[in-house]
Formats: structure tokens, sequence, C-alpha cells
């Protein structure tokens, strides 16, 4: 028996939701578009990466990198370690901030491999293998691919500075716990003790402590192991710190070491007096930038000797508003008139073993405010703000690895700018991000580029001299080891610190273990 005929007379079966193969037309309002899928086309948003992975190749930092890693994975299911470390890398580069974001990084299938990587592993697999190292290897591992990337720009006169910044945590992390926090008052956080070659805005060391440990007191251990890695020859000229540095416990250390120091004094009742002092009838020299210095000699309560004292002054002039919080239910608005019989200050003290004049030594503490800049583009630019783990451990790990990434990039561009730090907000967009397809043809592969940007054309010509520097050096220089040819890229990127001057390593140097 014949079923009957579901459909009506005059209708037919509809196929139009019924997949085909081949490209798919589209009307659009720029005229009909046949869209296709490829999931094996070669294709990258980072198409100018593969300058920076000769930068790394050529200066010898991935590959002992990666050597050197103590990862020791025996599963024949675990994944290559250099697999993890150039996850985690390309991570750091692209600016992620969270484990969870390197699933961004599967669709890249050009990068990868120019870094020698067979895949790029999951958000889980960074995460859970960077807590399979030992914590003591793991942190001497990272602490001498910092001194290597730096150490031969310390054999010129250099300043340290020494800073602290708060991290906010949102979970319930190890050594998440409320401490000083101005921005978010009372959110637990990690605080993060660093230590930069001053001007140049490279990390020399960062430790991760818990968010109550923010004095300097909890910085200082840190500071003199680093130094008692270090050759005597490459200490710096002097530390500077601000006026958590200015105690007794720190300067009589730095003066026990032999080791000039530069630091600001909290407004003590003691340091009151002595401004109070000056202000009725001290002898005032130009401080700079509209400031006014007067040294004198102090000795406070709890200090082992006097000390050389410097006061600055700077008068403001503009008219004053006074808000009074004395009362959290009404607060007290009043305005404070300037005549030509009041005159209002703003003052600062500088405590120091350095001899230079006060001109000098008012404008050597406030270049330090440039340790701010690269705080705030750790943070908000690159991982220290994010990539979070329930152990300490692994905070540390990532916190070392981002600033060896970021000493690295910084390095890099300075190649394509030698003029000045540029910023990773800038730097990215200009010699990063760019959308490139990858082909092959005649046993030749070909990367193709299509940078939108408006300096583009600034970009390839600074492109094309990296490479044509990076080609002269394996040419005329293939004697040289990687450490010498580290020190040659470092004479280039940095020909306007160094004044022009060629670094040359000393003999015998070894190259990271």
């Amino acid at each position: 028996m014949n079923k009957p005929n579901p459909h009506r007379a005059g209708e037919t079966e509809s196929t139009a939701l019924v997949p085909f193969a081949g490209p798919v037309p589209v009307d659009t309002f720029g005229g009909r578009v046949h869209v296709e899928w490829d999931p094996q086309a070669a294709v990258t948003p980072l198409g100018q990466l593969p300058f920076f992975t000769e930068f790394l190749q050529v200066g010898g930092l991935f590959d002992p990198l990666v050597e050197s890693c103590p990862l020791f994975l025996t599963s024949p299911n675990a994944p290559n370690k250099r697999d993890v470390l150039g996850t985690a890398v390309l991570a750091i580069l692209s600016g992620h901030q969270r484990y969870s974001h390197i699933s961004a990084l599967r669709g890249d299938t050009i990068n990868p491999p120019l870094l020698g990587m067979s895949k790029v592993v999951s958000e889980d697999s960074v995460r859970s293998n960077f807590g399979k190292m030992d914590e003591i290897q793991g942190v001497t591992w990272l602490q001498d691919h910092l001194g290597y990337c730096v150490r031969p720009l310390l054999s010129e006169p250099w300043i340290l500075d020494g800073d602290v910044t708060v991290k906010p945590l949102y979970g319930h992390q190890e050594g998440a716990v409320k401490g000083y926090n101005p921005h978010k008052p009372g959110r637990p956080s990690h605080t993060y003790h660093t230590y930069f070659i001053a001007n140049l805005r490279l990390v020399l060391e960062v430790e991760v402590n818990a968010g109550n440990q923010t004095a300097s007191k909890y910085s200082s251990p840190g500071l003199w192991e680093l130094l008692g890695r270090l050759p005597r020859a490459h200490w710096p000229v002097a530390i500077r710190g601000d006026r958590d540095w200015g105690t007794q416990a720190n300067m009589a250390r730095a003066e026990q070491e032999g080791l000039p120091y530069l630091f600001k004094l909290r407004m003590t009742k003691g340091v009151k007096k002595i401004v109070e002092r000056l202000m009725r009838g001290a002898d005032w020299a130009e401080a700079g930038q509209g400031w006014q210095g007067s040294e004198t000699r102090l000795r406070l309560t709890g200090w082992s000797r006097t000390r050389r004292t410097i006061v600055l002054r700077r008068q403001v002039k503009a008219d004053l508003a006074i808000v009074d919080e004395s009362n959290p239910e009404q607060l007290r608005l009043s305005f404070a008139e300037l005549t030509d019989d009041t005159v209002v200050y703003e003052y600062a003290v500088l405590v120091t073993s350095l001899p230079g004049e006060i001109l000098t030594v008012a404008q050597l503490y406030r270049d330090r405010a440039d340790a701010e800049n690269p705080f705030d583009e750790l943070k908000n630019h690159w991982a220290w703000g994010g990539f979070t783990t329930q152990d300490l451990k692994r905070c540390r790990f990532m916190a070392r690895l981002t600033a060896l990434t970021y000493n690295w990039w910084s390095l890099f561009v300075r190649l394509a700018d030698p003029r000045q730090h540029t910023e990773a907000i800038t730097s990215r967009p200009l010699l990063l991000h760019a959308p490139a397809r990858l082909t092959r043809h005649s046993g030749q592969t070909r990367i193709t580029i299509s940078h939108p940007h408006a300096e583009a054309a600034w970009v390839e010509s600074a492109c094309r001299e990296i490479a044509a520097f990076f080609k002269t050096l394996r040419q005329t220089a293939e004697q040289l080891t990687p450490l010498q040819r580290w020190y040659r890229v470092l004479s280039r990127a940095l020909v306007k610190y160094l004044n022009g001057r060629e670094l040359h390593p000393p003999p015998g140097l070894p190259a990271p273990a």
C-alpha cells in the first residue's frame, strides 16, 4: 500500500537548509561575496613576529632558556617543554592577562614552528607543568636568564632603582592578604618587589610576596642577594628609593657595603623640626625646575650616625582649596587666599651619601620618578596584572618570565628605534600585530604581511634594517659565540645610552647554564 504524500499539491521538499560543499554566496551591501572555510590555512595575527624570533636566535636567548629549564617530564604523553615555554612566552608577548587567553593562540599556525615548537599547548598544560617545577630551581633558572639579558650593561655606570607595586587579587590565593593598597583599600593583594636599571626601564629582578609585605625591609634581602650574585665591578654607582627606603637599616647596610645611596625621608617629628629650622634662616640654592635646596647634617633618633640631608622646597603659586574630611557626614570646604604676605611651599627631604651639589642630587632624585612608568606598563600591558594561581610559586615564575619577555621585547624595539623606550601599547601595533599568511612554492617558504598601520612604511624600513643587521652579524661574525653576538646586539640597540661605545665581554665570561 502506497503511503500518502505529506506535502500538499504544488509543494516540493525544500533543501535550503541542507549544507553543501564549496563557497557560500552571501549578499552584502558591497555586493555578492563567496565565503569558504579552510582550517588548514597558515595565517597569523602576529605577522611580524619572525623578526623578533630571529632576535631571540641571534642573541642566543630562547634555546638556552628551554635547555636549562628545570621541568622534567617522563610520561610518553607529556608535552615537549619547548612547547610549554614557547606557549607561555607567546601569550605574554601577545599581551594576555589570563591563562584562559592562551586558547587564542591556537589559530596561529605560522609562529609556533618558527620558535621550534610542534604545537601550542593548552592553558591547563602551561599552568600544571609550571606547578611541577621545583620552586628553588625554577627561581634560580629565571634569575640566571634575567642576569644574562642585562649583564653586559652593568659594566657601564648605572643606578639601581628599588620599588614595590601592589597587585589586587579577587580569590583565595596563597599570600592574598590585606595590606597597603591605596587604589583598592581592603582588597587582598600580592606585592611585587622590583629592581630596575634606572632610565633604561629594564628589570633586574622581581620577587612576589604577600600583600602585607610592602615595606622595604621585605625588599632589602632580595636587593643584597641580587648584588651578591654580581661581581663588585658590576655594582651600581648608587641605589635610589622612595621614603620607605630611608631607614636606619637600609642606610647602615649600604654604608657597610660602601654603596652610595639616595633616599627620601618620611615627615616624622624630627624631620619637620629640621625643615622648620632651615625655613627660618637658611641659605637656599637653586635646585632646578622651580625648586630650592638647603643642606644640613641630621641624626634622628635611632640613627647610628649623622648623615647628609637636603631639604627641597618649591613655592605654591596657585590658589588652594582645602577639604576637611574629619567629619564623614559633612565635608568642610575652605579656600586659602594667597597674598603677597602669605607664601606656601611644598617640600621634600632627601638623605644621601653622594657628594654632588644640591642641584645634581635634586635632579637625580627627580629622575627616580621614571621608575613608576615600567610598573604601569608591566601591570596594564604585560602579564603582571594577571596569570594568578592558587600558589605563590607559579605566580613567582610568571612574574619573572614576564619580566624576561618584557626585557627582550624592549631591547628588540630599541633596535628599530634606539632613541627611546617605546611602551607596548605603541610598539605592539607597530612591530608585532599585522595579519600575515604563509605560502610555500619551489622549496621557498614565504610570509606575506598586510600592515594596516599609518606608519607601515617606517615599520617595513625598520624591519628591513634589523634583518640586514642580523644577516651581517651572521656572515661577518661567524667565529663569535652567542654571548659575543649578544654584546653586539646590545651595543646597537642601546647606542644612544652608550654614546656609541661598543660593549665587549670580559674573557672567560660564561653563558647561562
